[in-house]
């Protein structure tokens, strides 16, 4: 439940757009970001699929990961 899937767009070295798995929807931090995100928000299967990548990159990794670490 503490696991949160990020994917972050740059563009010149700065953040322009996120999909963090916790908000549950993508983020605009530039002016372009903020119509990326728009259009991004308004496809519910492009939603969808980022939501499901916390389970496959995420979820799936996490035991190994921790295993690896101890």
């Amino acid at each position: 439940k503490d696991i949160e899937y990020i994917r972050s767009y740059y563009f010149n070295k700065k953040e322009d757009t996120r999909f963090s798995s916790s908000v549950g929807k993508y983020v605009g931090f530039t002016e372009q970001g903020v119509k990326y995100a728009a259009a991004w928000n308004k496809d519910a299967s492009k939603l969808s699929a980022m939501k499901a990548q916390k389970e496959v990159y995420c979820l799936n990794h996490v035991q190994i990961d921790y295993n690896n670490i101890l």
